[in-house]
């Protein structure tokens, strides 16, 4: 009964947060009454109405910031401000409260863990103040010989590091930086975790191009990697942690554009350690191989022109790993999961490296070298049937897409029937999502050599429209698709407008009669309504130079659709982009004889001006582009 009471709370903090203000002193006695003596489910629920409250107090503060005060003049209490010299140290007593071997189950939720998450969430809601509270919380305990207090102190630490100023925090972790490497090394296996996870932390919020000083220096990144690539050989939970701070490490110099990156001279030292770290024995326990991949594949992007060799030398070494999954034993449906897994990392290593190798001319040659092999694996993945298998396949096919440009219209006749299958795949609607992103993919590479597929694509993007089975999300994005196929074949789009003009009309009459207060409702109107102008800005593009005038009956039910968009004061600066560049295309492709439309309606303008007004240099200058292109048609 304690813990439902509690849960009631919880749930009232999260909706009625401004009702509040006269039972806090109570509900404070209660909670840290339930936290310090009453069985954990309850203490836990008790930790979390804390939790509720910073999340409520974070929304809050963030609109004040942003200037958006919406509707509702909720009052700010400052809640956890009071309470704070209270409930930091109710927090902090918890923490020591951890059980044995809790770093080693993923799914163990414990009374030091809330009282850790919720420290974190105090910490964004005070930002500094909570400094001064917990450093000596930390100093106290980081070198006691129980290794509860040591990991306390280093999560209470890890736990503060967003929300606080730079200023504030730089000085504190610049003179721990170094013990917490060394203490990779001690003999508690949580303590190392959560050392693992801290240095992650210090990466992810104190190190990168958005930080003015970054508290790693070119002198002390040799000892943090060194630390590092010895602790991938820890047990696979401190691995997994590991590999996680050499992640955001890693993704601190994505940004170098064009610099020599500090990570060069260990770069071959990072990839080997991942790599070897992926083909552990124990690399399934945890997510220990998953972790490995994904900090690859981070390491990858942020490779530079001095590390592409090394990029270069990786993809046969990917591949040749794919390849040997095929070789697995399968024998029970655990073998089959484990095939597909590996076989889904390894397709997301091949398409980061394709995507960065064909950013530049003269690393593209090495994908354009490698196509045939690598589209043999990915079609040989295909016929291991596997929905997680077939989204990475998927996507990495779109890359080789991008990469081959023309040239991968030779594989379309043995690619295609995968590429139908993910069409019709309403179960695993992600995967048929990515299908219709890769259809835009092929037709950019291909254009007008698509078109020998056009029929079956189209047949199966008007089928999914129609599906009441298929989920809402994949319909933006197939409208987006018809404007990608238009744009690749032209005037031959012209037996599709009879089915894809009514549809188009439908989607739009729809999102414009939706009175929406539910904002997840709001964000998909606002996808759907770009997909619909993506389309149209395809079609209009792919008439414009031999038959203009198909799309000249449509006109003004465009016009009228992005007048209700324009009337709209939930639209994004996504679909705004959107309009004002289908305002342009509709005045260039139609030309003298939309003038008429133009002249019947005059929001075009305020549109237009007040799009001007707004602080994007590409939205303004799309802008100036239609006025520009109306303006012509109007005075010819």
């Amino acid at each position: 009964v304690r813990q439902a009471a509690f849960e009631c709370l919880v749930s009232i903090a999260s909706t009625y947060y401004e009702k509040l203000q006269p039972y806090m002193q109570n509900i404070f006695t209660v909670t840290s009454k339930a936290v310090k003596e009453d069985k954990e489910p309850v203490a836990l629920q008790a930790i979390e109405f804390w939790s509720a409250i910073c999340d409520e107090e974070i929304e809050i503060q963030e609109e004040i910031t942003s200037g958006y005060s919406g509707d509702s003049e909720v009052p700010y209490f400052q809640f956890i401000k009071k309470a704070l010299t209270y409930l930091v140290p109710l927090l902090l007593e918890t923490m020591t409260k951890q059980e044995e071997d809790q770093d080693v189950d993923e799914d163990v939720w414990n009374l030091s863990m809330a009282g850790g998450t919720c420290l974190g969430l105090v910490a964004r809601t005070v930002e500094d103040d909570i400094v001064p509270l917990v450093m000596p919380f930390i100093q106290d305990n980081i070198v006691k010989p129980d290794w509860r207090c040591r990991e306390a102190a280093t999560y209470a630490f890890g736990s503060i590091l967003e929300g606080p100023s730079l200023e504030k925090l730089a000085p504190l972790v610049n003179a721990a930086l170094g013990f917490l490497l060394n203490a990779l090394k001690d003999e508690n296996s949580s303590v190392k975790d959560t050392t693992a996870w801290t240095l992650g932390r210090i990466f992810e919020f104190l190190h990168g191009p958005g930080v003015d000083k970054s508290v790693i220096t070119t002198e002390s990144l040799p000892h943090i990697l060194s630390c590092l690539l010895e602790s991938l050989k820890d047990t696979p939970n401190v691995a997994e942690r590991t590999c996680g701070a050499l992640y955001f490490l890693a993704q601190g110099y994505e940004e170098m554009r064009g610099q020599p990156s500090p990570l060069s001279p260990f770069y071959q030292q990072i990839v080997e350690g991942l790599i070897h770290t992926a083909d552990r024995e124990d690399a399934s326990d945890s997510r220990l191989r998953f972790s490995a991949y994904e900090t690859l594949n981070e390491v990858v992007r942020c490779s530079t022109e001095e590390t592409a060799t090394i990029v270069m030398q990786l993809m046969p070494i990917i591949m040749q790993k794919l390849d040997s999954t095929f070789q697995m034993q399968v024998v029970s449906s655990d073998d089959r999961e484990k095939q597909g897994e590996v076989q889904a990392l390894l397709c997301g290593v091949l398409q980061v490296i394709i995507q960065k190798l064909s950013a530049a001319e003269s690393t593209k040659v090495t994908v354009i070298q490698f196509a045939d092999q690598i589209m043999g694996l990915f079609l040989k993945v295909f016929a291991c049937r596997s929905a997680t298998v077939h989204e990475e396949a998927m996507l990495a096919i779109g890359a080789v897409a991008y990469a081959t440009g023309s040239q991968f219209e030779k594989y379309m006749s043995e690619f295609y029937r995968y590429l139908e299958m993910g069409l019709q795949n309403y179960e695993e609607y992600q995967v048929c999502a990515i299908t219709v992103g890769v259809v835009g993919d092929i037709c950019r590479a291909l254009e007008e050599k698509v078109l020998p597929y056009c029929d079956g694509i189209m047949t199966q993007l008007l089928k999914d429209l129609s599906s009441n089975q298929l989920h809402r999300s994949v319909k933006p994005p197939i409208f987006s698709c018809f404007g990608d196929i238009a744009l690749a074949i032209g005037e031959h789009f012209e037996k599709y407008l009879m089915y894809a003009l009514p549809m188009l009309q439908g989607a739009a009459e729809v999102t414009a009669q939706q009175a929406l207060q539910d904002p997840e409702m709001i964000d998909y109107n606002n996808q759907l309504r770009t997909g619909i102008l993506e389309a149209y800005s395809g079609i209009l593009q792919g008439f414009k130079a031999t038959k203009p005038d198909l799309m000249l009956q449509s006109g003004t039910h465009v016009l009228q659709f992005i007048e209700t968009i324009y009337r709209d004061e939930d639209r994004d600066e996504v679909v705004s982009k959107a309009a004002v560049g289908v305002l342009g295309d509709l005045a260039d492709t139609l030309g003298t004889p939309a003038a008429g439309m133009f002249r019947q309606i005059t929001f075009y303008k305020d549109f237009l001006d007040m799009v001007q007004m707004m602080d994007d240099a590409p939205l303004k200058e799309t802008a100036a582009w239609a006025m520009a292109t109306i303006n012509r048609i109007l005075s010819t």
